[in-house]
């Protein structure tokens, strides 16, 4: 019997589309916007200017932190300027503009199409590359890689979960990735487990990818520490705690990350990206992007550069239906309606959705009715009814009691709710205020600490001074003004 994770869950219709549509590769547009925050963490700082011409896997933005990502040009051309662009999470962000002038590569990228098994860079030169290319989880999240796979002290890495499940509706970029590039993902998972120091990979897929599945179980016979492991199919499978207890039997605890039992999780595209970063030299510039819907022409899975109007996209997939309502960055349960369609791809862009005005329309919302179907659905074990009504009410205290920030945003609830109520938009609203809650106290505890600290070291400085000032061997220090002991205090 294929395995799964034990708390909540729900099966939403498949509407795989677009499986099995080969990944074609779309053209550089005219122009590219590359958004300097395509990650978690603090946007990339540019080291372009108006005028500098660039080329294609030329480095435009440094990681502006340690939590955070470079980012390199898709394109040869260039920079007509920097300035700001809507996003797919609706805010205006800082990005590069770049003219296309023809396709030319940096001459370090290793274009040919031979498969490169052999590593031989140590664990930390992969970690370094990792870094220098901008590899981010390409799930969604946005993660830096790099920040994964740098073990924190203290704990150990036992395994490396490979996240091939794509359990989000309609989206099949991870599915046809692994159809067309099994093993050069094989390649990935030993790469990375060489950066973490295991030994062992479990692959998890759901089994309604059966050609997927079998492919990678026929390229895994020569890799022997790689396991496919098949998945029941099951909404959201793809959460890395769920994965983790669905492979592992595992649970991370409240507020815990996944290497706390020993697990390091990674998106099946981000190993591919690990893979041409660490063996062809190639930085993340480009994305299999899943784009789809029930009422487009040709719904496929394109082979895209970062900062590629989303309407090229779906110009190529046949272009608007009639009667569209909604256009969806990502699918349609954790994914958001874009502003417009000249949102650029981002690092994280899986997916375009297209859904008509009647699949769009939010249908009237009813008074609960305590039926607790959405306690029943929520895999985090929270109950998303009293959550709703904690945001409602700004009791942020309540919400915090109750958890809200282990709520990973799936969506079940609100898929699962009979009174049609927005349980998610309001939980996000707990969870994002909750948070910064936390945050701002957290910071004052440390700056209360850092006081506590200088004062304990002004006052020690003080004392070495009196003492200094009145000891018999200095008695030229006594002409020191007693104001001047101590700047501190």
């Amino acid at each position: 019997m294929a395995k799964t994770f034990r708390i909540g869950g729900i099966h939403p219709h498949d509407n795989k589309i677009s499986a099995g549509r080969p990944i074609t590769p779309l053209a550089p547009p005219k122009q590219v916007v590359i958004p300097l925050g395509q990650h978690i963490g603090a946007p990339a700082q540019p080291v372009v200017a108006k005028g500098d011409e660039v080329k294609v896997g030329t480095l435009i933005a440094k990681a502006g932190g340690f939590v955070s990502a470079n980012i390199h040009s898709s394109v040869s051309g260039k920079v007509v300027k920097i300035d700001s662009v809507y996003d797919a999470s609706g805010y205006k962000k800082p990005a590069v503009f770049i003219n296309v002038d023809g396709d030319e590569w940096e001459e370090s990228i290793d274009r040919t199409p031979e498969i490169k098994h052999e590593c031989t860079l140590s664990s930390k030169e992969i970690v370094d590359k990792i870094t220098e290319m901008g590899i981010v989880g390409m799930g969604g999240a946005t993660f830096p890689t790099h920040v994964k796979l740098s073990i924190p002290p203290g704990q150990k890495a036992e395994a490396l979960i490979v996240n091939a499940v794509e359990c989000e509706p309609y989206l099949t970029s991870d599915d046809q990735l692994m159809r067309e590039h099994a093993e050069e993902i094989m390649v990935g998972c030993t790469i990375l487990m060489k950066a973490i120091g295991v030994n062992k990979t479990f692959i998890g897929i759901e089994n309604n990818k059966p050609k997927a599945i079998a492919l990678m179980r026929e390229k895994a016979k020569d890799f022997p520490s790689i396991v496919v492991v098949p998945l029941k199919k099951r909404y959201p499978q793809g959460g890395e705690k769920q994965l983790i207890d669905a492979v592992l039997r595992r649970q991370v605890p409240s507020g815990a990350l996944p290497i706390g039992v020993g697990a390091v999780v990674q998106n099946v595209g981000t190993v591919f990206a690990v893979y041409e970063a660490v063996q062809k030299n190639k930085p993340l510039f480009e994305r299999v992007v899943t784009v789809t819907g029930k009422k487009l022409s040709n719904p496929s899975n394109f082979l895209v550069r970062i900062g590629t109007p989303m309407q090229v996209l779906i110009d190529a997939a046949g272009g608007m239906p009639e009667g569209n309502g909604k256009v969806i960055g990502g699918g349609p349960m954790m994914g958001r309606a874009l502003v417009n369609t000249d949102v650029p791809v981002a690092k994280g862009s899986s997916g375009l959705l297209l859904l008509d005005n009647k699949e769009s329309q939010r249908k009237k919302m009813r008074d609960c009715i305590r039926c607790g179907k959405c306690v029943f659905a929520c895999p985090m074990g929270l109950n998303p009814a009293f959550l709703m009504r904690d945001a409602v009410a700004k009791d942020w205290g309540n919400s915090e009691n109750m958890h809200v920030y282990d709520c990973i945003e799936c969506g079940s609830c609100s898929f699962t709710c009979p009174a049609n109520r927005p349980l998610l938009d309001y939980i996000r609203i707990g969870k994002q205020t909750v948070m910064g809650i936390m945050r701002a106290r957290k910071s004052q505890v440390i700056k209360k600490r850092e006081q506590k600290e200088i004062k304990s070291l002004s006052f020690s400085f003080c004392v070495w001074r009196i003492e200094l000032l009145y000891h018999p061997r200095h008695t030229f220090m006594a002409e020191i003004p007693s104001h001047a002991i101590c700047m501190v205090c």
